[in-house]
């Protein structure tokens, strides 16, 4: 994805001077429901048709539209669009360009290779906005200048209370009892996100903590092998798996602890989500986790990989149910007061004017 932001004439008063244009890539011949939505909310939105995932036809399109708008500012939210906004640097000459830089994936050979084409691409952009300073080292590493890179984290909405009766028609779905302690995951199912060591800590918690569910919300690659390994520990009927949902608000109601038991995450959503719903969080002290949750403070860190580690965290935050209730409403306060949608705007915002000031 894309998005040019063309100066305006501030008329007095005026909260943004910048307007701000979508542009996305297409291979349905159909709007999508993404563009509908930047529609939706009053922005302009444009899709650039293409047969295949570097189909060279996009190049012209891309040309003509930064011809016709003219914009101030290019930003670019992916391998693909940044390595396109360099090919055509004459078309973007007098133009500023902020390259946002989400995170990096390992799983696949092709996501290591996209991953190297940021090496190509991101030290030529005037701004690098990434979401978290723990990645801050790595873009210095592929040669961008430390003094070009911004950090941005990601932002969450406020939470909204759960009904009872939505609350209690989930458990009736995923047969839980009322006397089961919840413990709750949200996440793609794949090595990186490390279920698997989720899954072997509910094999070591003490059974005398009660009965207690493990619910794994997500699809992945990983599924069948997580599968396999509840069956070979004997923990079948104590491990839910929910697959894609679309209601996590309502999980996060039910849920007595959230994990995130992640090899490795930039500013992540389901953190967020957790703090922001007052629900205890234990979460592994990998990439922006740290910066985001406080251990003890609002939060649970410990290191990745440990399955006793996160066994015994699991456990404390089960026994001392009113420390789990202080880090809950401390994460929460937190999240509403230093991850707001208004705190965003506020750092994107300040980014946007340092690098339209490049200009002056």
């Amino acid at each position: 994805m894309l998005a040019f932001g063309r100066w305006l004439q501030s008329p007095e008063g005026m909260d943004c001077p910048l307007q701000m244009t979508i542009v996305t890539f297409d291979r349905e011949g159909k709007d999508n429901g993404f563009v509908e939505a930047a529609r939706t909310a009053g922005l302009d939105a444009y899709l650039v048709r293409e047969r295949y995932r570097f189909d060279l036809a996009v190049i012209p399109q891309l040309r003509e539209l930064i011809h016709r708008l003219s914009p101030s500012i290019i930003e670019t939210h992916s391998n693909k669009s940044h390595l396109l906004i360099k090919a055509i640097s004459a078309a973007r000459r007098q133009r500023r360009w902020v390259a946002f830089h989400h995170g990096d994936t390992h799983t696949y050979l092709r996501q290591r290779v996209y991953n190297e084409l940021d090496r190509l691409t991101l030290r030529s952009a005037d701004r690098i906005v990434t979401v978290c300073d723990a990645f801050v080292p790595r873009l210095v590493a592929r040669g961008v200048q430390p003094n070009r890179v911004r950090v941005v984290h990601n932002a969450v909405a406020p939470a909204h209370a759960v009904p009872e009766p939505v609350r209690s028609k989930l458990r009736a779905e995923l047969n839980i009892r009322f006397d089961e302690k919840v413990i709750l995951a949200i996440g793609r199912l794949s090595r990186e996100k490390a279920q698997r060591y989720l899954i072997e800590a509910l094999a070591h918690l003490p059974q005398t903590e009660g009965p207690r569910k493990l619910i794994l919300v997500g699809i992945g690659p990983d599924m069948d092998a997580l599968r396999r390994l509840t069956g070979a520990l004997g923990l079948t009927d104590k491990v839910v798996f929910a697959g894609f949902r679309e209601d996590v608000a309502s999980f996060y109601s039910l849920a007595d602890v959230f994990v995130l038991p992640s090899l490795s995450e930039g500013s992540s959503n389901v953190l967020l989500e957790a703090m922001a719903n007052g629900t205890p969080v234990i979460a592994t002290r990998v990439g922006g986790n740290p910066e985001i949750a406080l251990h003890e403070e609002t939060a649970l860190l410990v290191q990745p990989g440990n399955p006793t580690a996160l066994a015994a965290a699991i456990t404390r935050l089960l026994r001392d149910r009113a420390f789990a209730l202080r880090l809950a409403r401390a994460g929460q306060l937190r999240a509403t007061m230093e991850f707001s949608p208004d705190r965003y705007r506020q750092r994107l915002w300040s980014v946007y004017e340092e690098t339209l000031g490049l200009n002056a």
